[in-house]
């Protein structure tokens, strides 16, 4: 079964059986919500809509973009990710994994953001079966 993978150069730190879900986060700045989905695929992450609830600091709405129920929403066409790396300091908070249950921080798996670990990478990977 395919699930993704939390951790650093190809360290695992922790998988989760999901087929798709949602990354959140605040802007460090702006304090606006951003949200990216994901579907999880044997070739990496690949991102379908995205969505932004405004503008401010180095966050231009991308063109095409349509607001719909209080955020810009719109896509970009990238190859598949394979890892999605991210920066991840105590000082610019913490993503949120979403899903059909709810969001939770990323500290639910990885414990709290740290400064002498400033980055997280995900990527799809082989689950073992129970």
């Amino acid at each position: 079964m395919i699930g993704l993978c939390l951790g650093l150069a190809g360290a695992v730190w922790a998988t989760l059986p999901a087929p798709s879900f949602t990354l959140a986060w605040d802007h460090t700045i702006e304090k606006i919500r951003w949200e990216e989905d994901y579907r999880v695929t044997p070739g990496g992450l690949l991102l379908g809509e995205a969505r932004v609830r405004g503008s401010g600091a180095g966050m231009e709405i991308p063109d095409g973009a349509v607001l719909r129920e209080g955020a810009w929403h719109y896509q970009r066409q990238v190859p598949p990710l394979q890892p999605l790396r991210l920066g991840r300091t105590p000082e610019a908070g913490d993503y949120q994994l979403c899903d059909a249950e709810g969001c939770k921080p990323f500290s639910e798996w990885l414990g709290p953001p740290k400064a002498s670990q400033p980055v997280v990478e995900l990527w799809s990977c082989e689950m073992k079966g129970d």
